[in-house]
């Protein structure tokens, strides 16, 4: 077919339009050349017919029929340059921009290939939604499948069978969205014959053996109430509409009735033509509403008055079903010219208040689509709504589809395959090229993952993740290995410590965690298994503290030595108990009190001393087990005791049984809150209850005072999944 042949072919075009299109025939004729159709057909015919669906009935400028065939042309060359290139020896240059917008468009669009259409329908439309920067391009799909499904017979089974699918869950709702009911119509048809061949003749046997009977029935209809409607002076406009086969054989199945059963088979609209005044448009629907329903005897129970109140999206008019005199059920429908063109064309579109799922964002965009259709000589399409970017659509090489955040990497794509993926990851190849996993994704990208057994998640991965199923498995994955090294670094240093016979108490730890400035135990322990931190130099610290100290209790015995044999004497002759001992927050050994390992008292505790034979005083918490057959026992020794008013830079050990739910996160939680506070972990064990399905765990810690300790416990108290938290 000439270039001359083809121009012709668009009468409606302008001459530079026709010129346009000429170009992009001659275009895609050289570069499909020798190639056919299923059908025996040359391919070019494809691109044809769609070119002509979308100028004849749906009414797109020459820049989109131009672009259906550059589309054609080079959507089996990726890697060609749209608007540079040359394609069978003819330049791609020259074309408006819009032209190579809406072909690289349908390019992409082209390359989607549904894994499980009914699955991941909603996300199928978005994909083509986002791949559509030009709103044209859906509907210039839209005609390309219309084209297809009226071939639809030269098509083998299995592919045909994926065609109807696709048409039904992908392409239907978006030409009704879009408000292309011509094309929904037909499209729904000719799924219905293919999907269900004996239904569908059947229906279309009844609508064409009823046919004259419809006709009939319109013309008596509207006959007695010609006269009236004139003699009030009431303009309008009749619409006539018969469901579409599809339409009827759904309504059949849904409300489970015959083809007769169906009421709005056949319905018939009044559009009046008046002012846009609310109170005259209302007065005037029901003037014709009662002349109507004068003539005819409405059924009340299917009266819909959306014109007193309208539906929440704006919606108005009026409906109700009457039996004319030979009792045959007619719905009619009645509106201003107003009304119908915001049910049509405004936010009260029909689309919208059949129900079809939609998101606010997505439904913004496609009414710019129908404006765009309606004013194609409104502007440039990029002052339009573009459609919505939150999420980017990507592809594993088997082709199942993943919507991801936008900007996630290969690393957020590894851990939305699966967590075990993603902490193995070290880098992908995107679309065949290999990359690094810090690599930024795009739609339409095919990643391939590369792993590595060895390689293991470092806390600068939250640098290069966006998707929260990521980030949290990455820190769970950051903690579990800190743990891991804390216990290798504890063992590791209480085996030199035992070979050096030293000791390393609680406040010491605590001292010279500050000194080295690390706010967790667990963190020091993972340095040393790291050897960040040296051995050695704990061993040093503890050697000069231990010297120090042992100075200090060396002058104090000698100052003291007389105080306590006295004091020592007092306690042989059962002294008063009414004596009040005064102590800090210290533990120092060779001084007259410790504290007991039954109840492990902490500064600011209700406390009281027992006067032991040979340990001193051993301070106990009023809450101990022990404290009531203390008291009853020996109340001879019992000595009043109360703190110091400062804690005087000591620190306490306390133990907490925590029962949680069985959930692994909560462990992570609970020391989080340890580290948040003035204290710091030295036990940590958990015990699994499989019968009550909860975590029993039993916990120490080290803490300056019971105030900490108790901000400690109400804040364990809240974690969800913690059932009970308990000090021992």
């Amino acid at each position: 077919m000439t270039k001359q042949t083809i121009i012709s072919k668009f009468p409606q075009f302008d001459e530079a339009g026709q010129a346009i299109v000429g170009k992009a025939y001659e275009i895609a004729s050289k570069a499909l050349e020798g190639k056919e159709r299923s059908n025996g057909h040359p391919f070019i015919e494809h691109p044809l017919n769609v070119a002509l669906i979308a100028s004849d009935e749906i009414g797109l400028t020459p820049d989109c029929i131009a672009a259906v065939f550059l589309h054609e042309a080079t959507r089996m060359h990726s890697d060609l340059d749209l608007r540079r290139g040359e394609i069978a020896g003819l330049s791609l240059s020259g074309f408006p921009e819009d032209v190579y917008t809406m072909a690289d468009g349908l390019n992409k669009i082209a390359t989607i290939k549904p894994k499980d259409t009914r699955l991941e329908a909603e996300n199928y439309k978005k994909l083509i939604v986002q791949y559509s920067t030009d709103p044209r391009v859906t509907v210039l799909k839209l005609a390309d499948r219309l084209e297809v499904m009226r071939n639809l017979d030269m098509f083998p089974k299995s592919s045909r069978e994926n065609k109807i699918l696709e048409t039904l869950m992908l392409y239907i709702p978006l030409a009704h969205q879009l408000g292309l009911y011509n094309l929904k119509s037909e499209m729904e048809d000719i799924y219905f014959r293919f999907a269900e061949p004996e239904q569908y003749r059947a229906i279309k046997n009844k609508l064409k053996a009823t046919e004259k009977d419809r006709v009939r029935l319109t013309e008596d209809f509207i006959e007695p109430l010609k006269k009236k409607l004139s003699d009030e002076g009431i303009e309008y406009k009749l619409k006539i509409r018969t469901k579409a086969a599809y339409s009827i054989w759904k309504k059949m199945v849904k409300q489970k009735v015959t083809f007769e059963g169906v009421y709005d088979v056949f319905a018939i609209r009044f559009i009046i033509d008046c002012e846009p005044e609310t109170k005259v448009e209302k007065d005037l629907c029901w003037k014709v509403y009662s002349y109507v329903t004068e003539e005819y005897e409405p059924d009340t129970a299917r009266l819909r008055d959306w014109v007193t109140n309208p539906k929440p999206n704006g919606y108005e008019s009026l409906h109700i079903t009457v039996k004319n005199k030979s009792g045959a059920s007619i719905e009619v429908q009645i509106r201003t010219k107003r009304m119908d063109d915001e049910a049509e064309n405004g936010s009260a579109s029909h689309w919208s208040y059949k129900g079809i799922k939609h998101e606010e964002q997505l439904d913004r965009w496609l009414k710019s689509v129908r404006y765009a259709l309606e004013h194609p000589n409104s502007g440039n399409p990029d002052d339009l709504p573009q459609p919505p970017s939150r999420e980017i659509f990507v592809f594993t090489p088997s082709g199942e589809l993943r919507i991801l955040s936008a900007g996630a990497s290969v690393l957020d794509f590894a851990f939305n395959i699966h967590s075990g993926l993603g902490v193995k990851c070290t880098g992908g190849r995107v679309n065949g090229k290999a990359v690094s996993f810090r690599e930024k994704l795009h739609t339409g990208d095919v990643i391939d993952i590369m792993t590595s057994k060895s390689q293991r998640p470092t806390s600068d991965w939250l640098n290069y993740v966006v998707t929260s199923k990521a980030r949290n498995k990455i820190k769970q994955e950051l903690n579990e290995e800190e743990y891991k090294k804390a216990a290798q670094g504890k063992e590791l240093l209480g085996r030199r410590l035992k070979n050096w016979k030293l000791e390393l108490p609680d406040d010491i730890l605590a001292e010279y965690l500050k000194k080295i400035h690390y706010s967790t135990i667990n963190s020091f322990y993972a340095a040393i298994s790291d050897e960040i931190i040296d051995v050695n130099d704990v061993k040093n610290y503890i050697q000069e503290h231990d010297s120090i100290v042992a100075q200090a209790l060396e002058a104090a015995r000698a100052s003291d030595a007389e105080r306590h044999e006295n004091k020592a004497k007092e306690w042989d002759d059962h002294q008063s108990a009414d004596d009040i001992l005064v102590i800090n927050a210290r533990d120092l050994k060779g001084l007259d009190y410790k504290m007991a390992q039954c109840c492990h008292p902490v500064f600011g505790d209700d406390v009281f001393g027992f006067v032991t034979r040979t340990e001193g005083i051993k301070i106990h918490r009023i809450s101990c087990p022990n404290a009531a057959r203390l008291l009853e026992a020996y109340p001879y020794r019992i000595q009043k005791v109360k703190w110091a008013d400062s804690p005087a830079g000591g620190s306490f050990q306390s133990s907490l049984k925590i029962i949680t739910a069985m959930e692994s996160s909560v462990i992570g939680q609970i020391t989080e809150v340890v580290s948040s506070f003035r204290a710091s972990l030295r036990a940590f064990n958990v015990n699994e209850n499989d019968r009550n399905g909860t975590y029993e765990i039993s916990m120490k810690i080290s803490v300056p005072s019971n105030m900490e300790l108790d901000k400690v416990i109400s804040q364990v108290k809240v974690l969800k999944h913690v059932i009970k938290v308990s000090r021992v």
